[in-house]
């Protein structure tokens, strides 16, 4: 379930997420929504799934197996429709859906505005300052703002010598 991976990249760098990710990993047999309702609080912190992140991974496995959330359909609905069904479950947001879109649909045209690495790549690249110039700026390079996104990201990551 790859929105189990992107769930816990919420709000925290890269480096942390991948390594609790690694840590539920190891600790369930497969990250199928079944297991992840299985196991308790007191689990999913001892892979380091910390506050409110076990909640929203119940939340979006308890909207797959009931249907609520209906992944299989997701290559014959529009993005609109993706979007609304993603953030019915609470805990997912624009970011996480515009990760999953990008990186798991292949989405070519997504703009990740809540970003913090890409909102200070362009402040630090271009003129824009505030969010709505921001989104303006992206606005140009339409119909491929996810390629220059992975851009941003890679500048970002390579002036950290990351």
């Amino acid at each position: 379930m790859t929105l189990a991976r992107i769930i816990p990249e919420q709000q925290v760098s890269l480096q942390s997420a991948n390594a609790h990710f690694n840590k539920l990993v190891s600790y369930l047999p497969e990250i199928f929504p079944t297991e992840i309702l299985i196991i308790s609080d007191v689990e999913m912190r001892n892979c380091q799934v910390s506050r409110q992140k076990p909640t929203y991974l119940r939340e979006l496995s308890a909207a797959i197996l009931t249907g609520k959330i209906n992944m299989e359909s997701f290559r014959q609905i529009t993005e609109d429709n993706i979007r609304q069904q993603l953030k019915s479950a609470k805990g997912i947001g624009d970011w996480t859906v515009n990760i999953y879109l990008m990186f798991c649909l292949q989405s070519t045209d997504i703009f990740p505005a809540g970003d913090i690495a890409i909102v200070n790549t362009v402040k630090e690249l271009t003129s824009a300052v505030s969010s709505d110039e921001i989104i303006a700026r992206a606005a140009r390079w339409k119909p491929y703002r996810s390629l220059a996104s992975y851009f941003l990201w890679y500048y970002y990551l390579r002036k950290r010598n990351r």
